[in-house]
């Protein structure tokens, strides 16, 4: 019975896995629902100012319900929408962006996890868990783990992850806290790892795009933040196979799908509201779109607005310095040309030349250049420069010199020519 069991499991994700597949090919243009997320912003204001609408010759952002938003280039960081980002906000679960960094960060995917009967406190109805439900004693590895936080929120998973790799909860949470300092957010601060509400547990919407940044640089962040569907096979504490199906709905199939969306992290709680984090893809270029505080299916609306917003920019190559270190690109609106930009030149801690590139004052971009070496090359130049005038002016000196010694030797044969024909006249006298 169990074996037939499994084996309709088994067909039934490969049936899934063909629908998804299919689905793709007619879903890479889903005007419909374009066209809902249009319809849905024509009840939102600019009561909240987006900021970037004010910057001059900017292409004007949506209005939006959330309350707090912001688009970033995932590169560079450049902010293209700003909607009170820099804004106290409750992450809910998009803190598990977090909780699966540091953990690959600090473990490996082999590693063995082991339930407790502490972790799995948080496996009651009203939170997110996995289902069927882990049992007390049951291991899962680290990667079986992370798929659960990041595909369907695991509240009870991101608890007994952070009592191993932080040693306890409260260990973890350090670590968490630590690295967002290390990241540079301004405001933020973590209580847990699965981001159930408490009042000192909080971000914004900026700072959590950077840390978003900051995940989508690990390769093995990007696998399971962007798998529709995952698969755990029976453990030890349960014969059935649990299909973990990703909550982001733009990464999904059929009326929700979004062509170009990386994948994210959704989140609830009731005072933070729903909250969204999405990476996207435009024309080659990799964007994150971070919504804060509204309640309903409108934060994937917003989303799909703001993603069609960044098709009113373009990537320009600024700087072209042998030497560039990192950066030398501009996030910048459609038809802006290098000319139009001021750059900013400072010199860093390390002593390397900061450019910044300004549109209308604004920050679009920026790059590192290495100073020393580019002096260096610079010096070895002008050495090489000086060397072959050295040269030349050596072999015109050798030139000047022997047109001397050929004119005396003229005038001095002429001479003895002289004295030779009057010596001849005197003696025929």
């Amino acid at each position: 019975m169990m074996k037939a069991k499994n084996l309709i499991k088994r067909v039934t994700i490969g049936i899934l896995a063909v629908v998804l597949s299919t689905s793709v090919v007619w879903a890479d243009d889903n005007p419909g629902l374009i066209q809902r997320a249009k319809d849905a912003c024509k009840n939102a204001t600019y009561d909240i100012p987006t900021v970037t609408n004010d910057i001059d010759g900017w292409p004007q952002g949506p209005a939006i319900m959330c309350d707090s938003a912001v688009v970033m280039e995932a590169e560079s960081g450049e902010v293209l929408y700003n909607k009170a980002m820099d804004e106290r906000r409750y992450p809910a679960s998009t803190t598990k962006i977090m909780t699966a960094l540091v953990a690959l960060e600090h473990s490996n995917l082999t590693d063995t996890v082991t339930f407790t009967a502490e972790g799995l406190k948080e496996a009651v109805p009203g939170n997110s868990y996995v289902t069927p439900v882990i049992q007390e004693g049951e291991t899962l590895t680290m990667e079986q783990c992370l798929y659960a936080i990041m595909l369907v929120s695991g509240n009870e998973v991101s608890t007994q992850v952070a009592m191993q790799v932080g040693g306890s909860v409260e260990g973890f949470v350090e670590m968490m806290n630590e690295k967002a300092q290390e990241i540079g957010c301004k405001d933020t601060h973590f209580v847990n790892a699965n981001g159930l509400h408490d009042e000192n547990h909080y971000t914004t919407a900026h700072d959590l795009a950077m840390i978003a940044q900051e995940a989508y640089k690990n390769e093995e962040f990007r696998k399971i933040v962007g798998s529709r569907y995952y698969t755990i096979p029976a453990t030890n504490k349960t014969a059935e196979e649990r299909v973990l199906a990703n909550h982001h709905a733009l990464l999904g199939e059929g009326d929700w799908h979004y062509d170009g969306c990386l994948g994210g992290k959704t989140g609830y709680t009731d005072t933070a509201l729903n909250t969204l984090v999405t990476y996207f893809e435009k024309d080659g270029t990799v964007y994150i779109c971070v919504v804060l505080h509204y309640k309903g299916t409108e934060v994937f609306t917003d989303t799909v607005m703001l993603a069609e917003y960044t098709k009113e920019f373009e990537k320009l190559q600024v700087s072209q310095k042998k030497y560039t270190l990192s950066g030398g690109t501009a996030v910048v609106p459609k038809g802006t040309t290098t000319d139009a930009l001021e750059i900013q030149n400072t010199q860093n801690e390390d002593g390397n030349e900061q450019e910044t590139f300004l549109f209308n004052g604004y920050e679009v971009g920026q790059a590192v250049v290495d100073k020393k070496a580019e002096e260096a090359q610079k010096e070895e130049e002008s050495k090489e420069e000086q060397s072959q005038n050295n040269e030349a002016q050596s072999g015109s000196f050798s030139t000047f010199e022997m047109a001397v010694v050929v004119l005396v030797g003229l005038i001095g044969l002429g001479l003895i020519l002289i004295v030779i024909s009057v010596i001849k006249k005197k003696k025929k006298k």
